[in-house]
């Protein structure tokens, strides 16, 4: 049906402009309406909430940033891009600090329209996703998860689609990104949720008992075997078994399960009965598998026998400002639990979040938010609380000198700035393309520039 396409409004008041943009836009999967008077905007955002917006700022009858902040209001996830002129470059840059999802520069390329357009409705049909399948309906978090930056959405999608299957899912991603997570929300949302989920980490067992985990083991089997026991394999049985480090298994064990896998029959150690059993399969490594299929570690057959769903979990660098905002979800939590007055963090606290590398992912901010929660009590977590923590995280000595001279050291904000700058360059002046190069949301950019440059920065 096309009244369930997206809707791309246009505000401009110049009648062939707004023309040639709904020309570029004619093969795309969405409507485009135009409006060029502010009141006509307004009117057709009341009656229908667009998806997208192209805004010029300068309206004969009103300053089109004020119809950004009520359409910001109205819809968060809406997308407002900002046409200006070169002249009116300031005003853009405002519009981005007030929500606005990016700016094009007239005259612009039509391809730049095309991108921009489409990237900006891709972000707002994922965003609207993990609203309807938000728990809590305020569209931070999905099954465990929390965060909202594009590339967990992506995942959150994935995990959606994965769970109404049943064929077996390949988790990657580094320590600490919530593999286990993902594996429990695959099994919440999927019909075998009423079943069991049993997480087995291959890489926590000594190689001779391993086995015995996955496929139990009859009394007296080896030493210490003093009674019978179910292994996670029979104790999943019509749920699911997440078998995690799945590249630490040793193979004389992975040529066992590629076996239980094509044929769903599991034989105890020190027995010569088999058992029939339902599971569905989910493994996850915090390694580059395929890596290790060349290393001769993992059996290549295994490797594609399992890897039929793959699902790649970002490292927290990668997302945006979800560190914030996990931040903000786990101190709440945490005061809750340790009965302290913290309601949040100060700006510079939560800039430090933002721009700390996060090695260790999100269980590493999970530590470091517990601890300042159990040590400190006030309203607000402060930079002299956070700085110290993260100082030790990493390791940092001041008699440790990676370096020949103190003179060599150069600040991480210049380093940054170089960064930025290189990708933006490389990119030919896509803020779009360069920030998902970097890893980062275009409005993080737009925002350190502005810092940067002034209010002046393009």
């Amino acid at each position: 049906m096309i009244d369930s396409l997206p809707l791309v409004l246009i505000v401009e008041d110049s009648q062939s402009l707004a023309e040639i943009y709904s020309y570029t836009l004619r093969d795309e999967q969405a409507r485009v309406v135009q409006a060029a008077t502010l009141s006509a905007a307004r009117a057709v955002v009341a009656a229908d909430p667009p998806a997208v917006v192209l805004l010029d700022l300068r309206l004969p009858d009103g300053d089109g940033a004020d119809l950004l902040k009520e359409i910001k209001h109205a819809d968060p996830d809406a997308a407002v891009i900002v046409i200006t002129a070169h002249g009116s470059i300031n005003g853009a840059v405002d519009a981005i600090r007030g929500g606005a999802e990016d700016f094009l520069v007239k005259p612009f390329a039509t391809q730049r329209l095309l991108t921009t357009v489409r990237n900006s409705l891709e972000r707002h049909r994922l965003s609207r996703l993990v609203r309807i399948l938000s728990p809590t309906g305020a569209g931070e978090g999905f099954e465990g998860f929390v965060g909202t930056d594009a590339s967990m959405q992506a995942v959150y999608r994935i995990v959606e689609q994965a769970a109404a299957s049943t064929a077996t899912v390949f988790i990657t991603g580094e320590s600490g990104t919530g593999k286990e997570v993902c594996a429990e929300a695959i099994h919440r949302r999927s019909g075998r949720a009423a079943g069991p989920f049993v997480a087995i980490n291959c890489g926590a067992f000594p190689r001779d008992l391993i086995e015995s985990e996955i496929f139990g083991h009859t009394r007296g089997a080896f030493t210490g075997a003093t009674a019978n026991r179910e292994g996670a394999a029979s104790r999943a049985h019509r749920g699911t078994l997440f078998l995690d480090e799945i590249c630490d298994m040793d193979l004389t064990l992975q040529t066992r399960l590629l076996r239980f896998l094509q044929t769903g029959v599991v034989q105890k150690v020190g027995s010569d009965r088999p058992e029939q059993v339902d599971v569905r399969f989910v493994c996850a490594t915090n390694r580059d598998p395929m890596e290790e299929v060349r290393a001769g570690r993992f059996r290549e057959d295994l490797y594609y026998r399992l890897h039929v769903l793959p699902i790649h979990l970002p490292p927290l660098r990668h997302r945006g400002d979800d560190a914030v905002i996990i931040g903000r979800h786990l101190l709440r939590r945490f005061a809750a639990e340790e009965g302290k007055r913290f309601q949040g963090f100060t700006a510079e606290a939560e800039a430090l979040l933002a721009s700390y590398p996060w090695p260790g992912n999100v269980r590493q901010l999970q530590n470091v938010v517990r601890n300042i929660t159990v040590l400190h009590d006030g309203d607000r977590v402060g930079i002299e609380m956070l700085g110290p923590v993260l100082d030790l995280a990493q390791g940092r000595r001041t008699d440790d000198r990676m370096d020949d001279s103190e003179d060599e050291i150069r600040p991480l904000d210049d380093l940054e700035r170089e960064a930025i700058e290189r990708a933006i360059t490389l990119c030919d002046g896509n803020m779009t393309r360069a920030a998902q190069r970097l890893g980062i949301s275009v409005k993080t950019i737009y925002r350190k520039r502005a810092a940067w440059s002034g209010p002046t920065a393009a």
